[in-house]
């Protein structure tokens, strides 16, 4: 039983919350890591950092034409757009576009991803994993992590090196780096590159093919060498023999990615989701994978207390595009909704929604949430205590979040 209930601070600019599920700071006037190095942004000189960009491309440029000058890893998203519109139409190099496919788009999602490759004119390799294994890994997955998209977040940071590595294709140009973006982990003078200590640590939260190799029978699966295929990242002795190295292009060009939809709507004609999500308001984020803003962010309310409606807000108000007021609005509508798609997640790996409730809680922090009357309770950003809904934990698994 705890004695005290547990406090969350909120960053005084934006709403991120303490309880961050990535790496974030707070100074002494209560404003988080993620304002401060989106403020740098103000004062960089963007001209000059282009020209460092472009120079960096020139060293990896085929001279003879022979191979690709760089692999893009897209989605069709906007930001996606974006990357091959500065690369292939603004600064004339020749991408290679490589997808890890979700096996979740959204059919607006499908459709800019089909139309990206005919606007720009570039080759596209396309991956996708057997829906078998997909079952399977979602399944492990969820109960080791308390996610569902492990094996969408290992193909994505996976699948392209073992590209760069076939191909002997040096150079990758992420987008943004995730982290940096919504918490704020480096600053955009430490020109930080990618690394597998940052792909292992924190996009895949220290879980390798490995472990599900390891976990998979504790769970009553079966999972083979070969359906691991796509998630094993190069050897060291590989990647030093090509060279491989990733950059990210939010270092060099200023990103904003309200800026970047309409941009790549009025050129190129992206399209925005046509159907609203349910835990978020934005449309022109994850469309390639609905679970994205759904289940997996549904989870990330049930462990952390916060979901994407805050993410997308705090980044608007970062952006001077809303108020404070107006995302605190937002995220009391939204945060907390129980998505549709949990159902079709249900289905799509034979579960029933009762184990998936009882799981769930199960990953709940306790230094966020605590039971009261049999309902789950957190503090909210107004500062008052508020319910959200019944426990599905037994009884002896409540102890530690009972409040007297």
């Amino acid at each position: 039983m705890i004695a005290t209930i547990p406090q969350i601070n909120y960053c005084k600019k934006c709403l991120l919350p303490s309880s961050s599920a990535i790496p974030v700071a707070f100074d002494d006037h209560g404003v988080c890591s993620a304002c401060r190095t989106s403020k740098e942004k103000e004062a960089i000189d963007w001209d000059r950092r282009l020209k460092k960009f472009q120079r960096i491309l020139e060293q990896y440029r085929s001279k003879d034409g022979s191979n690709y000058d760089c692999i893009i890893p897209v989605s069709g998203g906007k930001d996606s757009f974006f990357q091959v519109h500065q690369v292939k139409n603004e600064m004339g190099f020749n991408p290679l576009l490589v997808t890890y496919n979700s096996n979740n788009y959204t059919p607006t999602g499908l459709k800019n991803l089909q139309r990206m490759r005919d606007v720009f004119g570039c080759d596209h390799v396309f991956f996708t994993t057997s829906v078998h294994t997909l079952q399977k890994l979602n399944r492990i997955s969820v109960q080791i992590m308390g996610d569902t998209q492990w094996h969408y977040q290992s193909g994505i940071f996976t699948y392209p090196f073992q590209v760069a590595v076939q191909m002997n294709i040096p150079l990758l140009i992420w987008g943004e780096h995730g982290h940096m973006d919504i918490g704020g982990m480096h600053s955009y003078n430490d020109f930080v590159e990618f690394t597998y200590r940052y792909r292992h640590e924190h996009i895949l939260r220290g879980f390798e093919w490995t472990d599900f190799m390891a976990k998979a029978a504790e769970y009553g699966e079966t999972l083979e060498r070969r359906e691991m295929i796509p998630f094993v990242y190069p050897s060291d002795e590989e990647i030093d023999r090509v060279g491989v190295r990733g950059i990210y292009m939010a270092n060099f060009v200023k990103w904003e990615a309200n800026e970047h939809g309409p941009l790549m709507m009025e050129k190129y004609g992206w399209l925005e989701n046509e159907e609203p999500f349910e835990r978020t308001y934005r449309r022109m984020s994850n469309l390639d994978d609905f679970y994205e803003n759904g289940i997996h962010d549904y989870l990330k309310f049930i462990k952390f207390g916060y979901g994407r409606a805050t993410d997308h807000a705090c980044k608007d108000i970062r952006a001077g595009k809303m108020t404070r007021e107006e995302g605190i609005k937002i995220i009391q509508q939204m945060d907390h909704v129980k998505s549709k798609d949990v159902y079709q997640w249900l289905d799509f790996v034979g579960w029933t929604e009762e184990q998936f409730d009882h799981l769930a809680d199960t990953y709940r922090d306790p230094r966020v949430w605590w039971i009261r009357d049999g309902q789950w309770h957190k503090m909210d950003i107004t500062g008052e205590p508020t319910a959200y809904g019944k426990v599905h934990l037994t009884p002896e698994e409540q102890q530690k979040y009972v409040r007297a």
